[in-house]
């Protein structure tokens, strides 16, 4: 049900990736590559869309990361030819926890992602590069993002493939088959995986999403294609509760045209 033509996909994001880089008036993409398949998907969009030569990579391990991590995404900056530069994060994430003890390791979790779009934000300033999302479709849909961290981006090339279809372009693309085939995570500590946290599978929930959210299907029938109420409820939960993540902070009206409400113009709306 969730298959793509990843040759016309993949012609519609390099497309999609050179317009909104140089729109901007920029040339460059900066990548913040993790090890894992959606950064690596990313990477090597930005590089066929805008060269090798102008794409950058940035590598930022925890001390708790994985050396897997490490090394899937130096062995993805090679493969596509892409200059990167690794930036240890916990002497920065460990002075603030060493003075404001987290209470939980979500909260460390939380604390290193925002670190890392901080230090991905001042080298896209030193690079004159804009900052490529990695962020798909099923993650955006749920919430499974930290606000202001890993959501954070100039554009969002995997925004409308979900985790499924995300799998079928890297194969596509040629991303080595040990990150491809390994189980998602975002590493934010030893052992945790991104099926585990959401608690589905991706194949039943990008299923459940495609049916809910593109084809419009009530409960009933979702229900019909084999899958629980409680399941469905608990998907479309975890939809409502994370809106706020998908939009900008609501503004109070107070004037006759007001940012989001009345005023909505496209930026190149005077071009």
């Amino acid at each position: 049900m969730l298959k793509i033509d990843c040759p016309m996909v993949e012609k519609i994001l390099v497309a999609f990736i050179r317009d909104s880089v140089r729109k901007n008036g920029f040339r460059n993409a900066i990548v913040g590559v993790s090890g894992g398949l959606d950064s690596a998907v990313v990477l090597a969009l930005c590089a066929k869309a805008l060269g090798a030569a102008h794409t950058f990579a940035l590598l930022m391990p925890y001390c708790t990361s994985s050396s897997e991590s490490l090394r899937h995404g130096k062995l993805v900056c090679r493969k596509f030819k892409v200059a990167r530069e690794i930036i240890d994060i916990s002497p920065a994430v460990n002075a603030y926890f060493d003075r404001y003890p987290a209470a939980s390791q979500l909260q460390v979790g939380n604390k290193c992602a925002r670190e890392r779009m901080s230090v991905l934000y001042d080298f896209s300033a030193r690079r004159k590069a804009l900052v490529a999302g990695t962020s798909n479709k099923s993650e955006i849909l749920v919430g499974y993002s930290t606000q202001f961290g890993d959501s954070a981006a100039a554009f969002q090339p995997l925004g409308d493939l979900y985790k499924t279809q995300v799998i079928e372009l890297a194969r596509h693309l040629g991303i080595p088959e040990e990150i491809v085939a390994k189980k998602p995570t975002a590493d934010l500590w030893p052992g945790q995986t991104d099926e585990g946290e959401i608690g589905i599978p991706y194949k039943d929930l990008d299923i459940i999403l495609h049916l809910m959210v593109d084809m419009r299907w009530d409960e009933g029938e979702i229900i019909e294609r084999g899958y629980p109420l409680k399941l469905i409820r608990r998907v479309r939960k975890l939809i409502t509760a994370s809106q706020f993540k998908r939009t900008m902070p609501p503004i109070a009206k107070l004037h006759a045209r007001t940012i989001g409400i009345d005023f909505r113009y496209l930026r190149d709306w005077n071009k």
